[in-house]
């Protein structure tokens, strides 16, 4: 699974515009190419800062990653697709970089230090769809089991580093002093200590509790696709940042459609009788049902397109069909006076197959349906 762009950057998932992007600043100077030569973990880390900033500096970008994440940009592409290069990177964000060169860093600043806020982990889920659910859209309400900050628990400013989430080492060396700065072991950066909790409370100050949650899941989703509910996975301690609710979804098989991409298909099963003399059906589709009109003399295999029947793109561009495809119902078995009957029509010219023009093979009414 890919990280989180909120994590790669280091910013809450209610971050500004202006804190956006002096995380990116401050990634960049830290992971750029000209101070990290030859270093590929740092240049991976750069592209995925790059990837990061790129959806997160988008507010179109940004609302769709944080209803969908990584899934909303799935099918290549800048912005989540990954397989950028250093090209594009700086093309894109040539007010970042002053230019393209290192040197243009030069007014930024360092930054760096200070507190880091905890995230609590992430929860995951399955939810299951009917396809008239995915057809629609649907809002369910969902049961979560959940680490949640116990009521009564306080914290204290850790006693180690002084609220800081820093620990500051200054050395002597022949080049001078130096000094660097690492991230408190006691409080793990947050400048916080347990102060009190309750009895039901762990050791971080957190206890299980039910929610219910309410996730909007919209409509064309796919199934094993994965949809994100920021904040409502468990809690942090202290002042930190919940973790997300991930929500993979699960498509229940239906008993007469199937899905291929936005399309539907349906088999439509007709007697011999209704292929010679025409006939009117009532078929299911996702979204009730429909009358349709079966011409005389119906081949089998003959594709009847409802369009608009099929399921909505997840990227709102337009619905998929409805594919109904016919099949003339050949009896197994007969009587003698049935039998007697076929069998005066085996002689008559009408009976005899003698297609036409208009009487495409299945494998161009195949390439019809997909062109």
């Amino acid at each position: 699974m890919k990280d989180d762009f909120y994590d790669i950057l280091g910013i809450s998932k209610n971050a500004t515009e202006a804190e956006i992007k002096k995380a990116y600043r401050k990634k960049a100077i830290e992971f750029h190419p000209d101070k990290n030569p030859g270093d590929k973990t740092a240049e991976e880390k750069f592209k995925k800062a790059a990837e990061a900033y790129e959806v997160l500096s988008d507010p179109n970008k940004r609302q769709r990653y944080d209803q969908y994440g990584h899934q909303a940009f799935e099918g290549g592409g800048f912005g989540g697709g990954g397989g950028m290069n250093m090209d594009d990177i700086f093309s894109q964000f040539g007010d970042i970089f002053g230019g393209g060169g290192f040197g243009g860093f030069g007014g930024f600043g360092g930054g760096g230090g200070g507190q880091r806020r905890a995230k609590g982990s992430n929860l995951r889920i399955r939810v299951k769809l009917t396809l008239e659910e995915v057809a629609n859209g649907v809002d369910k309400k969902i049961k979560v089991k959940r680490k949640v900050q116990a009521s009564g628990t306080t914290y204290k400013t850790c006693a180690t580093c002084n609220g800081s989430g820093q620990i500051t080492r200054i050395t002597n060396t022949i080049l001078g002093r130096m000094q660097t700065a690492s991230v408190c072991t006691t409080c793990g950066g947050s400048g916080q200590m347990i102060d009190q909790k309750p009895a039901d409370a762990d050791a971080q100050g957190l206890k299980v509790a039910e929610e219910t949650v309410s996730i909007k899941i919209p409509a064309g989703v796919e199934e094993g696709m994965q949809l994100k509910v920021s904040g409502k996975g468990n809690d942090a301690p202290g002042n930190g940042v919940p973790g997300d609710l991930l929500v993979a979804i699960e498509v229940l098989e239906h008993p007469y459609l199937q899905r291929e991409g936005d399309n539907l298909h349906y088999d439509l099963y007709v007697s011999f009788s209704e292929a010679v003399l025409g006939a009117s059906r009532e078929i299911d589709t996702v979204t009730g049902k429909v009358r349709i009109k079966i011409e005389e003399g119906v081949q089998s295999g003959k594709i009847l397109r409802l369009r608009g029947k099929g399921i909505p793109s997840i990227n709102g561009y337009g619905k998929g069909d409805l594919l109904v495809h016919v099949n003339v119902w050949t009896p197994k078995t007969i009587n003698k006076e049935q039998r007697e009957f076929f069998e005066r029509m085996s002689q008559d010219d009408h009976f005899k197959p003698s297609p036409d023009s208009g009487d495409k093979s299945f494998f161009e009414k195949v390439k019809d349906m997909f062109s």
